[in-house]
């Protein structure tokens, strides 16, 4: 009896386990502890500028990157997303429109927090393929800003050769394949959510070329695809 019993345990304890194991990142605030332990799936450093990161601070001085106006912001690590949140949010109801379920005080509200409500949103948020390591400072300047090749820049941000400008971005030679990448992994995976518009198609397939696939890219791929729930669509390409 006893052992039928510890039989019984044993299993659904397991059970639940992987249960728990594959429902672990269902919200964008799951993912960053997740992810803050990950920094080495990274090569510990930024996307967008290649600063190292240590800890939850941005070693500036490593990719000489020129401080706008925030600096403490600018030395904090921030996850962000490549593909805009607000980018693929506005294709739901309750960000553009609000929710019966979205009141506070007796007051309606819509937007981001809305659309957290949503389950598909959620996990959409908190995709793990689509967050990187970033400079705070650079991650509220890019704002939701859509990637563009761009001639200026507004900002001067040093060594870091990314351009903002008329509401576009344009991030370093160095990490254009893994954006390009990220998005085009993401419009396959969540296909009519905005994500990819047919100008800048183009532009991501041809940084896609330009730039291949890296071994960095293929590890953090095969270590995120069970949690993620789904493998990215350049995962073939790996070794």
């Amino acid at each position: 009896m006893k052992c039928k019993l510890c039989l019984f345990l044993l299993v659904f304890f397991v059970s639940a386990f992987e249960a728990l194991a594959k429902n672990v990142i269902d919200d964008f605030s799951k993912a960053k502890i997740f992810l803050n332990k990950k920094l080495d799936y990274f090569e510990s450093s930024t996307i967008y500028c290649s600063c190292k990161v240590i800890g939850k601070k941005i070693d500036l001085r490593s990719c000489e990157y020129k401080v706008h106006k925030d600096a403490k912001r600018a030395s904090r690590l921030e996850w962000e997303h490549v593909v805009p949140a607000e980018a693929f949010g506005k294709s739901f109801v309750e960000w553009r429109e609000g929710s019966p379920n979205c009141t506070k005080k007796g007051k309606k509200f819509k937007g981001r927090k809305c659309a957290e409500t949503n389950a598909e949103f959620r996990k959409m948020e908190s995709d793990l393929y689509n967050l990187f390591p970033e400079i705070g400072e650079l991650n509220g300047l890019r704002s939701s800003f859509s990637m563009a090749a761009l001639t200026s820049s507004k900002y001067d941000f040093g060594k870091c050769k990314v351009k903002i400008d008329d509401r576009k971005f344009e991030p370093q030679d160095s990490s254009k394949g893994v954006v390009a990448r990220t998005y085009l992994n993401f419009e396959k995976r969540y296909p009519g959510k905005g994500v990819i518009s047919d100008k800048n198609r183009p532009l991501f397939e041809a940084w896609n070329e330009m730039y291949p696939v890296s071994e960095i890219e293929c590890k953090r791929w095969a270590a995120f695809e069970k949690v993620n729930g789904y493998k990215h669509l350049f995962s073939s390409q790996c070794k």
